[in-house]
């Protein structure tokens, strides 16, 4: 299977506002609003995340919302995205912290109950890597 573009598709009572989120504070583009459906891209990345009307008829039945969903997105400085999202006023869910399996991640509220991780790699801790039975 040859793959050209990643993305993923949510559902949201408020497409149009939960595109517009990722567009403020992701900084994807809103690339087609028809307020049922809305198609974001992230400029840097073939990258799409969509949001579809929870009770629209490409559902194959209706769904409330977002749940159990997570978007992880890959950053060159998180400490950095930290603070601008803090200071734009967006809900933690969990704060800063250095993984030793070599991740410095942390975790924003997104719009329909989506959690939102920015992750940035960090050399992982040698001591838990061993532990685990890994060459780091």
């Amino acid at each position: 299977m040859q793959v050209t573009q990643i993305g993923t598709v949510l559902a949201s009572p408020d497409p149009s506002a939960a595109g517009s989120w990722l567009s403020e504070q992701l900084g994807f583009d809103v690339a087609v609003d028809l307020g049922w459906y809305v198609s974001t891209r992230h400029p840097d990345q073939a990258l799409s995340v969509d949001f579809v009307q929870h009770d629209h008829d490409t559902w194959v039945e209706p769904a409330p919302g977002v749940r159990g969903t997570m978007l992880a997105l890959v950053v060159p400085d998180v400490g950095a995205e930290h603070d601008r999202l803090v200071a734009a006023g967006v809900p933690l869910l969990k704060q800063l912290v250095t993984e030793p399996w070599g991740q410095r991640r942390m975790q924003v509220a997104g719009p329909d109950g989506l959690v939102v991780e920015l992750i940035q790699p960090v050399e992982p801790d040698p001591d838990w890597m061993a532990a685990q039975g890994l060459s780091s």
